[in-house]
């Protein structure tokens, strides 16, 4: 099995990305979990670009004890005339004291005559004067070859020159970079192909995905001669972002039979890719190929119909191997088979020979039809759900709400909520205030509640999102608002509609509280049972 380098940039390209901003911590942790995986390098950071970039590599110096992965300092050739050994770029990436060091040199005569506006024969002597420098202080170098597919299309020789320049000075690896994301996939193909058959030297892709092909260029790079891929986690990166490596390795492993990472790094590659993209702030994307929430969802009935009988006629791989799972959606497209399935997977019995399960398609169909979508609020599907198949125990009755919203004379806006609940026997009217009519409607009724179940205060709210749903009806039109409340363990969402914001929001709030009592009481049964 043919060994396959994976090159992480998240902690440097990744962070070119909008909407990120790494510390000095989130940088630490991200390395961490590259390293737990197994990421043969870790591209760190450009040292002396910033202080945070100093930080980082002196922080990693002293307390990044990397397991399996090599951390890389990044930078670029020397300055355009100056001396190797006086150049400040090149001194920073000694300063890093990394034992391995990626450089990026011009490979394209436009970006040497018109942004660099050196010479040609000049360009050469940076990258190889650099590559050289490096090598001569015991550093491990690869050579970025900086627009490299656009240089190569209009200038074939001079491109081929700056990566002999490279290779004759000692760099390790020669990484072909496609840095404006233009290159289709056949011609990535054909011009790596042309380069292996030129240079005798490791070489090494890295594509960015302005056209949508950077993953496609990638694994087409790897099938014409490459042996390190470069890109980042959950394809972070500037403009429409890097190649992502949480697509291509799995891609490169089960498809193509490369060795990447290992099998069982391989089962954690879902929960590594929802940790980077936690610790980068940023949302994690359903959509995501393998490992996003909607990967291995199912939601046409025929679909499910299929799935069921043999998971091959609509999965191209198992969920399992890539550490996901596959969901059943419930929605206006399902059939009984959806409704069989989505029942099973909740725990819930129903008897084929019954018509419960038409009965909660008719429901889930009508309830669509008013406004609902159980896609993402599968606590509230579940809900309906028990229902109709089980004898509804009711942990609390609701008995009165009241909301007050006032504007006082000093210009702050307070939120009251009132809930008058009936648990256990048991009466309790209770008062709080809240930042809103919802937070306060919540904080009321887990307050009136702790009592009875004193587990509810580990529950709290923690998204909250609203969509109007007819807009030509102005302020009158219904609204469908999704709760996503949390405990110690799991995260959940329920929705709720009307045209009225506030009872939408209750009745999301209502369905999200059942569900808590529900999961503890199961959770409660189990242990039971353990013992």
């Amino acid at each position: 099995m043919k060994k396959i380098q994976m090159y992480d940039t998240t902690l440097r390209d990744g962070a070119q990305f909008e909407g990120i901003s790494f510390s000095v911590k989130d940088k630490m942790l991200i390395a961490g979990k590259l390293d737990e995986l197994g990421v043969d390098y870790i591209e760190g950071g450009w040292p002396g670009a910033n202080p945070k970039e100093d930080e980082f590599f002196v922080a990693a110096a002293k307390s990044l004890k990397l397991k399996t992965s090599k951390l890389v300092a990044f930078g670029s050739t020397r300055r355009v005339n100056a001396k190797a050994s006086s150049d400040v770029i090149l001194k920073g990436l000694l300063a890093a004291e990394t034992k391995y060091v990626t450089i990026f040199g011009k490979s394209w005569d436009l970006h040497v005559k018109a942004v660099l506006r050196t010479s040609l024969k000049e360009n050469l002597k940076m990258i190889s004067d650099s590559v050289g420098f490096l090598k001569k202080q015991g550093r491990h170098v690869m050579f970025d070859a900086e627009h490299f597919f656009d240089g190569y299309e209009e200038n074939p020789e001079y491109a081929l020159s700056t990566l002999k320049a490279a290779s004759e000075a000692g760099a390790e690896a020669i990484i072909l970079c496609d840095t404006n994301g233009g290159c289709v996939t056949s011609r990535v193909f054909e011009i790596v192909e042309e380069v292996g058959e030129e240079l005798n030297a490791r070489l090494g892709i890295h594509t960015h995905n302005d056209a949508e092909m950077a993953v496609a260029n990638s694994i087409a790079a790897v099938q014409a001669g490459c042996v390190q891929v470069q890109g980042t986690f959950n394809g972070y990166g500037e403009r429409c972002g890097n190649a992502n490596l949480v697509s291509i390795i799995p891609t490169l492993r089960f498809k193509l039979g490369y060795d990447c990472l290992s099998d069982f790094a391989l089962k954690e590659l879902t929960e590594a890719s929802r940790y980077v993209a936690e610790t980068s702030n940023m949302r994690h994307q359903d959509s995501q190929p393998y490992v996003g929430n909607s990967a291995f969802a199912h939601k046409a009935g025929v679909h499910v119909n299929a799935i069921l009988k043999n998971r091959r006629s609509y999965e191209h791989v198992d969920p399992v191997i890539v550490g996901n799972r596959r969901r059943m959606l419930i929605s206006e497209l399902s059939g009984k088979s959806s409704i069989m399935a989505k029942a099973k997977e909740m725990g819930l019995v129903i008897d084929k020979k019954s018509d419960k399960a038409n009965k909660i398609l008719i429901e889930v169909q009508d309830m669509e039809k008013n406004g609902y979508q159980f896609e993402l609020a599968e606590a509230s599907l579940m809900m309906l759900m028990r229902r109709a198949v089980e004898k509804e125990k009711k942990h609390f009755v609701i008995k009165d709400i009241r909301v007050i919203v006032e504007k006082r004379l000093d210009g702050d806006i307070i939120s009251e909520a009132t809930v008058k609940v009936e648990a256990n026997g048991k009466a309790m009217h209770t008062v709080s205030l809240g930042d809103g009519p919802v937070h306060a409607l919540d904080k009321a009724l887990r307050k009136s509640l702790q009592e009875c179940y004193p587990a509810i205060r580990d529950m709290h709210l923690s998204d909250f999102s609203v969509r109007v749903l007819d807009e030509k009806a102005g302020t009158a039109a219904k609204v469908r608002v999704l709760v996503q409340s949390q405990d110690k363990t799991d995260s959940w969402w329920t929705v709720g509609v009307s045209e009225n914001i506030i009872e939408a929001s209750w009745k999301a709030l209502i369905d999200s509280v059942e569900y808590k009592f529900i999961k503890d009481d199961k959770t409660k049964k189990r242990k039971k049972a353990g013992k």
